[in-house]
């Protein structure tokens, strides 16, 4: 099956070997997203509402180029530093899906950045109906 490599312009380098999201079939799978500027920084130290945000902005960017909207997230992995901002990142992510939610999961754990507090991976099914 071909797939198709979905970098947004603008797109920083990498962490490790991976692309932002990958389109399959359909379906997009996009990486595990941190709070990170271009130059692998992160942002908005501190603060989860924020970088929840700023994560979710970054994954609407790798749906879009894809040809998607945040109406075709099916499924999000949620993975946080501390259970203490959950409700922060909850209050963020709900203005992000307003009608129907996707599946998700959200577990507490250490994250590759120690100032990220959040980090996201999504499903989208964008090609097909």
């Amino acid at each position: 099956m071909p797939k198709t490599v979905i970098i947004p312009p603008g797109t920083g380098k990498p962490l490790a070997p991976y692309v932002p999201g990958t389109l399959a079939d359909g379906v997009l799978y996009v990486s595990g997203t941190l709070p990170l500027d271009a130059d692998a920084n992160v942002v908005h130290v501190g603060d989860a509402g924020a970088q929840t945000r700023h994560v979710l902005e970054t994954i609407k960017g790798v749906v879009t180029a894809a040809g998607g909207t945040m109406d075709d997230v099916t499924f999000n992995h949620i993975f946080l530093k501390d259970w203490a901002d959950y409700a922060a990142i909850n209050a963020v992510y709900a203005s992000y899906f307003p009608g129907e939610k996707p599946a998700r999961y959200c577990i507490q754990c250490g994250l590759v950045k120690p100032d990220a507090l959040v980090e996201i991976a999504t499903i989208a099914h964008v090609g097909k109906p």
